[in-house]
């Protein structure tokens, strides 16, 4: 039967521990399916860099994300802010593990100290011909440059943090045919992390991502392999900005954690609940 009253929605601030940094993510926890049409809908409706959405059947929580325009194939902070609404909103015991059933497979998360980890795939990088105009649109000198077969983000390495703050792409240019999703990176100049990072998406409807964890499962085997260590903190030189630390252990899988918080509660009316 179809449902009558309103819909809970979310917006959580992931990988922050403050309202206002980090990435905001929109969470619907559904009670049944629903078309996938309808999300898409609301996906563009809440304007976030992802929604999710997240039910519960009996193999599991089955877990989606979409940006505004597309469904994208994984997604570190609408994860990461799924299962933290799943924890505070009484859905899970804090200290049962959240598993999620997704495109890339089976996720799953859980608390540790402060922190929320995900078990996530790795999606190392490999040495790679420039697309022409990348340097252009990204409005500076590119040296080494790499890409994730599993992902198909592009990874462009600068000499300095520095470069990394200061780029101002040409997001018109650089979402058109030159790449779909860039990762600027760079070492970090500070004590407090090991590497800094920036990711732009303009053909997949966001020109930059705040804090994207899914491109750490590419920085995390990149820098690991630079720096001789399994275990590295990020930050993500956003307007926002965002930690995300970061542990390897020689599998195919790598350990993403970051903090997050609840900056809203709202609900879907039952008009936009019912419409298909």
């Amino acid at each position: 039967m179809a449902r009558t009253t309103a819909l809970p929605i979310l917006q959580v601030d992931a990988f922050s521990d403050r309202p206002f940094g980090g990435n905001p993510a929109a969470v619907c926890v559904l009670q049944e399916p629903k078309p996938e049409s309808w999300m898409r809908h609301l996906a563009a409706e809440m304007n976030l860099s992802e929604t999710a959405f997240v039910i519960h059947q009996e193999d599991g929580y089955h877990l989606r994300w979409f940006t505004p325009t597309v469904e994208v194939d994984l997604c570190g902070h609408a994860t990461l802010a799924t299962a933290h609404v799943l924890w505070t909103e009484g859905y899970l015991a804090i200290n049962q593990p959240a598993e999620f059933i997704t495109r890339s497979g089976k996720l799953t998360a859980r608390f540790e100290g402060d922190w929320i980890e995900l078990d996530f795939p790795l999606a190392a990088t490999q040495a790679a011909t420039a697309p022409a105009g990348l340097a252009e649109a990204l409005g500076c000198e590119i040296g080494l440059v790499e890409r994730s077969a599993v992902l198909g983000y592009w990874l462009v390495a600068l000499e300095s943090e520095a470069a990394v703050r200061q780029l101002k792409p040409l997001f018109t240019r650089l979402g058109g045919a030159i790449a779909d999703s860039v990762i600027v990176t760079a070492p970090s100049e500070s004590d407090s992390y090991d590497f800094v990072s920036r990711f732009f998406a303009p053909a997949m409807g966001i020109d930059e991502d705040p804090v994207t964890g899914s491109a750490h499962c590419c920085l995390g085997p990149y820098w690991s392999q630079r720096l001789n260590k399994l275990e590295l903190v990020g930050y993500q030189a956003s307007k926002r900005g965002g930690l995300v630390k970061l542990k390897l252990d020689g599998s195919d899988r790598i350990q993403l954690a970051g903090k997050a918080i609840t900056v809203l509660k709202g609900e879907l009316n039952a008009a936009a609940y019912l419409l298909d």
